[in-house]
C-alpha cells in the first residue's frame, strides 16, 4: 500500500475511533441515564458471581467514570502519531471488555436505554465492534508499515 493512501486510511480509522469514543464520554461523565442503566445491569450481574461480588457496587456506581477516563486516555494516545499504537491497543482492551459484557451478560446487544424499556437496536454494540475492528487495523498498519513492533520475549 502506498504511503499516502495508508496514512489517509489510518487517519480515517483514527477519526472514526476518536469520534465514537469522545461522544460516549459525554454520557459517561454526565452520569446519563443510559450509562447508569448499563453499569447497574453489569454490577447486578457481577453481584451474582461469587468472586466478582466485591466489585459489583463500585463498578455500578463509578464504572462509567473509570471507563470514561481510560477511553479519554486512549483517544489522546490514538490522535498523537507517536503514541497511536498504544492508544489502539488500549482501545482494543477496553472495547474487548465492552463487547464481552454485551454478549455474555444480561446487558445484551439490544440494551435498554431508559426506564420505559426502550432499546438502542444494538447501536452501541455495533459502534464498539466497529471501533474495535478499526483499532485492530490501526495496530496492524502501525506494526507492518510504520516500523513499530509489539514487544516480544526477546526485547
Amino acid at each position: 500500500m502506498k504511503v499516502q493512501k495508508r496514512q489517509i486510511l489510518v487517519w480515517v480509522l483514527v477519526a472514526w475511533s476518536a469520534f465514537v469514543l469522545v461522544q460516549s464520554l459525554f454520557f459517561k461523565f454526565q452520569g446519563h441515564e443510559e450509562t447508569r442503566i448499563i453499569f447497574k445491569t453489569i454490577g447486578d450481574w457481577m453481584a451474582g458471581i461469587g468472586f466478582l461480588a466485591w466489585a459489583a457496587d463500585p463498578f455500578a456506581s463509578i464504572g462509567g467514570y473509570a471507563i470514561g477516563i481510560v477511553e479519554l486516555i486512549a483517544t489522546v494516545l490514538l490522535i498523537i502519531p507517536k503514541t497511536r499504537l498504544y492508544g489502539a491497543l488500549l482501545t482494543i482492551a477496553v472495547l474487548s471488555g465492552a463487547i464481552f459484557f454485551h454478549l455474555f451478560t444480561p446487558l445484551g446487544v439490544h440494551r435498554i436505554i431508559n426506564a420505559e424499556g426502550d432499546t438502542d437496536g444494538g447501536a452501541l454494540f455495533y459502534m464498539a465492534c466497529s471501533v474495535w475492528a478499526a483499532c485492530i487495523a490501526i495496530t496492524t498498519l502501525q506494526c507492518k508499515y510504520a516500523g513499530n513492533k509489539l514487544p516480544t520475549e526477546h526485547d
